[in-house]
């Protein structure tokens, strides 16, 4: 009974517009009142903060942030666009492929999947409504492309689900190459087949000089030299995420230095932006781990796995429900609330019925993308129809055929695992 009214608690103080951290400190607090009084909760708010943040993996998340605040104070991201377009112009639909590779290279030193579409949205969409897109298919693609931040390392949603499952942070961010991949790829292929269909809806390609080429090297190499050094470095084995992670920011920081950009406006501006998101990312963390003492002593967690195991349920019945809830509860709320409402409760079902921790993790982050775009609380999609003064409609009308694709690479996950787990396995540890 307890449990109920307190998660009833919770979910009636998000649906006013509380803060997660807030909802889940207060929810949780009442919860450990009911169980063991006032000693308890006072116990707990003694020791829950420093172990919450306390922990060694904690600190990629603000190294992270700061890199990626450095790469977007030094501009690179405006002429990236036009560089992978120089390459690919000629290809059908080449600014939407564009577009999707500027994504991923947007993530790969970003992590922020609104970050990533608020950019995209002011160097993509106007190039594309100047060649004759269609602004639904243009605005669509936009929306897509921004998601790819969440999966291709370094992701804070990787981050976020390591700490809160305990799952090793460098065999997440390295098994989000190859899915960060596909669906990439996905979406280029997406953009192909409507095109095909509809080849009205894009303008003529355009040819591009080997001039225009080689220049474009240039830029796109900062982007390929600090993956590898983030990425390469956790997967060899000679560097851990944090350090990974601190040599990523010095790397951003010397970057942004050498091409000119630099302030002393911008560094305070970058810093004081990265601590106050590591801030909310930490209170968040804090306020979680106070929830999940309570639903520990609830012991709701091994009920359900001892309900599941003995009503002889197929472990992939339990999956296919579990993918339809985490894409429901993507269309209301974000990412990190997801993780933190289920990851303490769904995630030793998960392993009980013998799925990887890892894998399980890509999952849900590819399933969040697709909350990302879906309606009622699409954030890119929003985001996109703010940067562009139009209607949240007609990007949701234009991102639906990349929903349907998205979920069809989900089943494919599903059913191949080992696509997930493949570069895990085989790393340096």
């Amino acid at each position: 009974m307890t449990l109920t009214l307190v998660v009833v608690l919770l979910l009636a103080l998000l649906a006013v517009g509380l803060p997660v951290a807030f909802a889940l400190g207060i929810a949780g607090s009442i919860g450990l009142v009911f169980f063991g009084g006032t000693d308890l909760l006072t116990g707990i708010l003694a020791t829950a903060p420093a172990s919450a943040v306390g922990s060694y993996e904690f600190m990629t998340i603000p190294m992270f942030l700061l890199m990626a605040e450095f790469m977007v104070a030094s501009r690179i991201s405006d002429s990236l666009f036009m560089a992978i377009a120089a390459w690919v112009g000629r290809l059908p639909g080449g600014l939407g492929v564009a577009t999707a590779l500027t994504g991923a290279a947007f993530g790969a030193i970003s992590g922020s999947s609104t970050a990533a579409a608020a950019t995209l949205s002011k160097s993509s969409i106007p190039s594309m409504i100047a060649q004759g897109y269609e602004p639904r298919f243009a605005k669509g693609i936009v929306a897509i492309s921004g998601t790819l931040a969440m999966l291709i390392p370094p992701s804070v949603a990787l981050i976020f689900y390591g700490l809160l499952s305990g799952t090793s942070v460098a065999k997440l961010l390295v098994a989000g190459i190859i899915p960060g991949a596909l669906v990439t790829l996905v979406i280029v292929f997406t953009i192909w087949l409507l095109l095909w269909r509809e080849p009205s809806r894009a303008g003529e390609s355009r040819a591009y000089s080997w001039k225009e080429k080689i220049d474009s090297i240039k830029v796109a190499g900062p982007f390929c030299a600090l993956f590898l050094l983030v990425t390469g470095l956790i997967y060899l084995g000679i560097a851990t995420p944090v350090e990974s992670s601190a040599l990523g920011a010095l790397g951003a920081l010397v970057f942004t230095v050498t091409s000119g950009r630099m302030t002393r406006k911008v560094f305070l501006s970058a810093v004081s932006r990265a601590c106050a998101t590591s801030a909310m990312i930490g209170l968040i963390v804090i306020c979680a781990q106070m929830f999940g003492y309570f639903i520990t002593m609830t012991e709701a967690t091994q009920r359900l796995v001892d309900f599941v195991g003995s009503s002889g349920v197929s472990p992939y019945t339990v999956l296919a429900f579990l993918v339809v809830l985490y894409l429901m509860l993507g269309c209301f709320l974000d990412q990190l609330s997801i993780l933190i409402l289920t990851i303490p409760i769904v995630l030793p079902l998960v392993v009980k019925l013998g799925f990887d921790p890892v894998w399980f993790g890509i999952l849900v982050i590819l399933l969040a993308e697709v909350g990302m775009v879906t309606p009622p609380v699409g954030l890119n999609v929003f985001v996109v129809a703010k940067s562009t003064n139009t209607p949240v409609g007609e990007v949701f009308a234009g991102v639906w055929p990349h929903v349907v694709a998205h979920v069809l690479l989900i089943i494919v996950l599903i059913l191949f695992p080992q696509i997930i787990l493949w570069l895990p396995s085989g790393m340096n540890q």
